[in-house]
C-alpha cells in the first residue's frame, strides 16, 4: 500500500497536546504565544497517519463493543520477539519483557526501585529533559557527563569523565539515550561496549532509552546496547511502538530486563499494570504488519531532513545543523547570530508564531540551540521555516555584507 504523507490532517479539537494544548504549552514555558495560527513542532509525535493495519485492528477492537480489563496474549510477546530478531538481530526471551504504560514512567520506576535517595545517576546532556526531572524529583543527584561537540556539530562521549563519574561514591545508575535525543547520534559498537564495560566494573546499572531505535537513516545501523555488552545483568532496555508508529497516546513501552532479581525489583515497585485492549491490538498489528509503512515513513522523514538542511543552508546559513543519524528531531545551533537565547526565542515563538523547543530545556549545553521535530507534512515544515527565516532576514543580510567587506 502506498501512503500519502503529504496529506495534511487537521488535528485541532482531537485532544492533541501539540495542537490543542494551549494551557499546557504556556504553563510549561514552551511559548508565551499560542493561537489558531501557531505551528507547533515541539513535541515528538507525528502529524502523519498511522499504518492501515493498525487502523483496521483498532476498528475491530471497537466493533467488539466491550472494553474491560485486558491481559496479554502470547501473540503480544511473540510479535515483540519477532520484530527485534528481524530488525535488530536481537533475541529477547519471553520472560524478559515487562510492560510499562510509558518510557518516562519506566525511568521513574527504575530510579525508585534500583537506587537510593542521594545516589548519583549519570546522564549525558544535552539530553531529553525528563531524564533530569526523573532524577531530581526522586531525590537523586544528577551526574552530568556532558557530550563533547566539535566545530561541525558532531557529538562524542567524554569517556575519561564518564569513568570518573562512574567511580564516584554512590553512583548507581546511568540513563543512556540511543539514538540520542536531541543530537541524533547513534552510538557505535565500540562506544556502547566501552560504556557497558565501565558500568559493569563499577556496579552501575544502565537503563537504556532506545525508543527511537527504529527511526534511523537509510545508511545507518542501530545497535541495542544489550547486544554488545559482555553481560546483560546490569542492563535495562526501554523499547516502544510509540515513536516508531506514532501511537504515543496508546501508552505502550516494553522494558527488557534479563536479570531476574532486577526484573523482580522493577516489577514489584511498579505494581500491576493492566493494558488497554487498544494497546494490545495496536502492538500486534504494527509489529506484524507495519514494516511496509515504516519503510515509506523513513524515506519521507529522510527527505524532509534533507529539505530542512538545504533550506537553512540557502536562507539561514548562519544556523548550523547536521543530518541526524537517528530520530526525527534536528538540533539547530543559532549561536552564530550573536543573540541571546531569549532574543532567538522571541523571533521564533512570538514573531514567527512557531513553537520549537528551546535548547536550555536539554541542559545548559543547549542554551543556544533549538530542537525541531520534523515528522509532519512537508508543506507544514516549509511554512514554519519560511516564517522563521523572515524573522532572521535582517541578520542574514548583515552577516553577508560583513563577509563581502572583510
Amino acid at each position: 500500500m502506498k501512503y500519502n504523507f503529504d496529506e495534511v490532517v487537521n488535528r485541532r479539537n482531537t485532544y492533541s497536546l501539540k495542537w490543542d494544548g494551549e494551557d499546557f504549552i504556556k504553563a510549561k514555558g514552551y511559548s508565551e504565544r499560542y493561537d489558531y495560527e501557531t505551528i507547533p513542532l515541539f513535541t515528538a509525535d507525528m502529524d502523519l497517519p498511522v499504518p492501515q493495519p493498525l487502523i483496521d485492528a483498532l476498528h475491530k477492537t471497537v466493533d467488539h463493543r466491550i472494553f474491560g480489563y485486558s491481559t496479554f496474549p502470547e501473540s503480544y510477546y511473540e510479535s515483540i520477539q519477532q520484530w527485534f530478531i528481524k530488525k535488530h538481530d536481537w533475541i529477547i526471551k519471553r520472560e524478559e519483557i515487562v510492560y510499562s504504560p510509558g518510557t518516562v514512567h519506566a525511568l521513574n520506576i527504575a530510579v525508585k526501585a534500583l537506587t537510593k535517595p542521594g545516589d548519583g545517576i549519570i546522564i549525558q546532556r544535552p539530553v531529553y529533559p525528563p531524564f533530569t526531572t526523573t532524577i531530581e524529583d526522586n531525590g537523586r543527584v544528577v551526574r552530568n557527563n556532558a557530550l563533547k561537540c566539535d566545530a561541525e556539530g558532531y557529538y562524542t562521549i567524554d569517556f575519561e569523565d564518564f569513568e570518573a563519574k562512574a567511580k564516584e561514591e554512590n553512583t548507581s545508575m546511568f540513563i543512556l539515550c540511543s539514538p540520542h535525543n536531541p543530537t541524533g547520534r547513534i552510538l557505535t559498537y565500540e562506544e556502547l561496549n566501552k560504556l557497558s564495560t565501565i558500568c559493569a566494573e563499577n556496579n552501575v546499572i544502565i537503563i537504556a532509552d532506545e525508543i527511537h531505535g527504529d527511526l534511523i537513516r537509510k545508511n545507518k545501523t542501530f545497535i541495542p546496547i544489550a547486544k554488545v555488552a559482555n553481560s546483560m545483568d546490569h542492563i535495562i532496555t526501554c523499547t516502544a511502538i510509540n515513536k516508531t508508529f506514532n501511537v504515543a497516546g496508546l501508552h505502550c513501552t516494553n522494558v527488557i530486563i534479563s536479570n531476574p532479581d532486577i526484573r523482580k525489583q522493577f516489577s514489584d515497585t511498579m505494581g500491576t499494570q493492566l493494558p488497554s485492549p487498544f494497546t494490545i491490538a495496536a502492538l500486534i498489528a504494527v509489529y506484524n504488519e507495519g514494516e511496509e509503512w515504516l519503510e515509506q515513513l523513513i524515506d519521507y522523514i529522510d527527505e524532509t531532513i534533507v529539505y530542512v538542511k538545504n533550506f537553512l543552508a540557502k536562507k539561514m546559513p548562519t544556523v548550523k545543523v547536521r543530518i541526524p543519524e537517528g530520530t526525527y528531531v534536528m538540533w539547530m545551533d543559532f549561536s552564530g547570530y550573536g543573540l541571546s537565547a531569549q532574543e532567538v526565542h522571541d523571533r521564533i515563538y512570538n514573531k514567527a508564531n512557531v513553537i520549537l523547543e528551546d535548547g536550555h530545556f536539554f541542559g545548559i549545553e543547549g542554551e543556544e540551540f533549538q530542537r525541531i521535530c520534523i515528522p509532519s507534512p512537508r508543506s507544514l515544515i516549509q511554512e514554519a521555516l519560511e516564517r522563521i527565516a523572515i524573522e532572521f532576514q535582517d541578520l542574514e543580510t548583515k552577516n553577508r555584507l560583513e563577509e563581502v567587506y572583510k
